[in-house]
């Protein structure tokens, strides 16, 4: 029985027009995230035989596999969520996000750095990857991260709370190599409600991840 399963969108393939158009949306869920999802199971299934057999030939490339296919499939999970037709702006006090609001002033200085700064790591990635707002438990602040693939670059125990999808299958088809324009148009769509949720989920489980008291 399969481990991991895609999850199903939480709107309509044309939902986030014009931003993304619905055919990319398709492509991207229903093809490549669902790959993910069939490779993280696969590899599972492949180290259960190799534990079975006490076969460690190909350890290093399962183990490579597992975290590449199970990290794809989390952070489109995000992804997907992180996203609405009604969103963009920024996380307001009035709209009942203010401790995001706060968060992100004490982490950056400002909401602009941030948005600069998270735009620059997601347009900048080398080949592919992602631009990412996590939570840090050790110092309690929000951190960008410049995740490259799906696993690499990351800060240990960090949280990713937005997630910016900078490879081509995400915006080729719509804005062809123009990736520093898809970035900029994704703020219009993002869903802060979402996003604040889950910066307080991190929050209140973060001392739990700390090394040492």
């Amino acid at each position: 029985m399969a481990v991991y399963t895609l999850p199903e969108l939480p709107y309509d393939y044309s939902a986030l027009e014009p931003v993304i158009n619905p055919l990319i949306v398709e492509l991207h869920h229903d093809k490549h995230h669902a790959a993910y999802v069939k490779g993280a199971n696969d590899t599972l299934e492949q180290l259960a035989e190799a534990r079975d057999k006490e076969s460690w030939g190909s350890i290093n490339g399962l183990e490579k596999n597992l975290a590449f296919h199970l990290s794809g499939h989390i952070l489109h999970s995000i992804y997907w969520h992180n996203m609405t037709g009604d969103g963009g702006g920024e996380p307001l006090a009035a709209d009942g996000v203010g401790d995001l609001a706060d968060a992100i002033t004490e982490s950056f200085g400002s909401f602009a750095g941030f948005k600069a700064q998270l735009t620059k790591a997601a347009a900048t990635t080398q080949g592919s990857g992602w631009g990412v707002l996590a939570y840090e438990p050790l110092s309690g602040l929000l951190i960008v991260e410049q995740v490259y693939d799906h696993q690499g670059n990351v800060g240990q125990g960090s949280t990713p709370i937005l997630v910016f999808d900078a490879w081509e299958h995400a915006f080729y088809l719509q804005y062809k190599n123009q990736k520093v324009d898809f970035i900029d148009a994704m703020w219009a769509v993002v869903n802060w409600q979402d996003v604040a949720r889950r910066y307080a989920a991190a929050k209140e489980r973060g001392d739990s991840l700390l090394l040492a008291p």
